[in-house]
């Protein structure tokens, strides 16, 4: 039970060099099944931080969000494929047509040769957006609407599922089936606190909302002790 809770609690290492992301991953793989590697961490240190979390026995989630032309982002898909990376994400607002070009060039790839595919994601609206933000980028429907259209865009173009706010989890899973990975960050524990997000929900709410799984950093990293409370989580 605990194992197939850890594959499901994905801790973000949004720190700014390697020592600290390796001392996160040493303190924690024993609760933890995935990292989360940032643009902050991915631009510092490169492919070589993937390495070493996958040295530890922890898998990768590579959050880049890629959002450019349709070639660009397919060919950025296939280099994470060739880093061994288990999750890639983009941004769903990049458009149907980059997501199909990405999932048809990743298809190839790892057909070819022989490797694992990834689980690919796009991301819906950003967990610290509001309507507000969306209006002032000239998107004048609700969050909760956008999210779904662009989730079901997702499943249209190939992708495995999205990155989404827990709020958003049970519209998601209703629009796009049982089958439809939801990958929710905004989760804070009851012992922790809301910080910058503005759209949240437990653990235990997100999971039963239609998560499929957890993307935690802070109530994590700012407790007394991390792999307690990465415990606590996957209780």
């Amino acid at each position: 039970m605990k194992q197939e809770a850890r594959k499901r609690l994905i801790f973000a290492l949004d720190v700014d060099d390697f020592t600290a992301a390796e001392e996160w991953v040493k303190k924690l793989h024993e609760n933890v099944g995935l990292f989360k590697i940032g643009k902050q961490l991915f631009t510092r240190c490169g492919p070589e931080v993937v390495k070493m979390v996958q040295d530890y026995g922890g898998d990768v989630f590579l959050d880049l969000k890629y959002h450019d032309i349709p070639n660009t982002v397919a060919k950025a898909g296939v280099e994470a494929c060739k880093l061994g990376v288990r999750i890639f994400n983009v941004h769903a607002l990049g458009g149907e047509e980059m997501m199909r070009k990405t999932v048809a060039e990743v298809d190839a790839y790892c057909a070819e040769s022989g490797s694992e595919r990834p689980m690919l994601l796009a991301v819906t609206i950003l967990t610290s957006s509001t309507e507000q933000t969306l209006r002032g980028v000239g998107i004048d429907r609700p969050v909760e609407e956008m999210v779904v259209l662009l989730a079901q865009l997702t499943k249209a173009a190939g992708f495995d599922g999205v990155v989404a706010s827990p709020k958003e989890a049970e519209m998601i899973r209703a629009a796009c089936g049982p089958d439809f990975a939801i990958i929710t960050p905004g989760v804070r524990p009851l012992f922790s606190v809301m910080d910058d997000q503005k759209r949240v929900a437990t653990p235990a709410e997100a999971i039963a909302a239609g998560a499929t799984a957890l993307v935690i950093g802070r109530p994590i990293s700012a407790a007394a002790d991390p792999l307690e409370a990465a415990g606590k989580i996957l209780t």
